[in-house]
């Protein structure tokens, strides 16, 4: 099942995507679960499911605007350093536990709304990642356990602003402008992707790929994410984790590859679908 959140004539909605319409779950859930967050707070996923089975869409696809695939979570959890290529090409060294950093929900949009580069920099890098989102509250998860937790996946460019993330040793400066994250265009749920471990992910700019590698190639796998995050604090139904980029971002090529406005670029990821973006510049 593949789940969005969109807009629609100026109101917010959520639905499943069925034959290039959405079967509109908003309308349907009501106030029992207003938003997709809701709906998995609610461990409504098998409840749609039997909506959706039983249902004609309610409108096409292209009719909506796609919003972030969770527009509200708690908390955005990134990974930085996940795969061995990215690691070399930044001449870091392996640390004994995950690098994490946060993104906050207004940094990013949806499937189809431009990024946005910010007006202090035109060092905008992108960076195709896989996103897990979370699917029932969960803390001190063991690694046995923690993929009962999904609610299912989804493709992220963590558009990255490097001469503000190279502020100080904290990434999240540069990783959070407002507009500069893509997260679509849908969740996938974990029952048609019961190994996550084996996808593949491609980023291209403007049709070239810049990015190419499969997930198991992952440093931290997915279930040791969820271990050790969830260690610290309570993962909550909607929580997105980002799991890292591979190697080959624009920053470490000879010269720099940044985004820029007109580019399109697209995230794509094997039994999920592709993430697709323009870019503009900040008004």
């Amino acid at each position: 099942m593949k789940l969005v959140s969109f807009e629609l004539a100026g109101k917010a909605g959520y639905g499943a995507v069925r034959e290039n319409g959405i079967v509109d779950l908003g309308r349907r859930f009501g106030s029992d679960a207003p938003t997709l967050r809701a709906l998995l707070e609610i461990d409504g996923l098998a409840a749609a499911r039997r909506v959706v089975e039983e249902s004609a869409a309610d409108f096409a696809l292209a009719d909506v605007k796609l919003l972030p695939v969770i527009p509200n979570p708690d908390k955005i959890i990134c990974v930085g350093l996940n795969y061995h290529d990215h690691l070399a090409e930044t001449g870091r060294t392996q640390t004994e536990k995950p690098v994490l950093f946060a993104r906050w929900p207004g940094s990013q949009v949806g499937h189809g709304v431009d990024m946005v580069r910010p007006k202090i920099s035109s060092d905008f890098d992108f960076e195709g990642e896989m996103a897990v989102i979370i699917g029932k509250r969960g803390r001190h998860i063991s690694r046995a356990d923690a993929l009962s937790y999904v609610a299912g996946y989804s493709a992220y460019n963590d558009g990255s602003v490097r001469d503000w993330q190279k502020h100080t040793s904290q990434f999240l400066p540069g990783k959070t402008f407002a507009g500069t994250g893509a997260f679509g265009p849908w969740l996938v749920t974990t029952d048609d992707i019961p190994d996550p471990t084996r996808l593949t992910l491609e980023t291209r700019l403007n049709g070239q790929v810049v990015q190419h590698t499969t997930t198991n190639l992952m440093i931290t796998d997915i279930p040791a994410l969820i271990e050790y995050c969830s260690t610290i604090l309570p993962l909550e139904p909607g929580d997105v984790l980002v799991t890292g980029t591979p190697g080959g971002v624009g920053a470490k090529r000879t010269p720099p590859l940044w985004m820029k406005p007109g580019d399109v670029v697209e995230v794509e990821i094997s039994q999920i679908g592709v993430l697709r973006n323009s870019i503009a510049d900040e008004v």
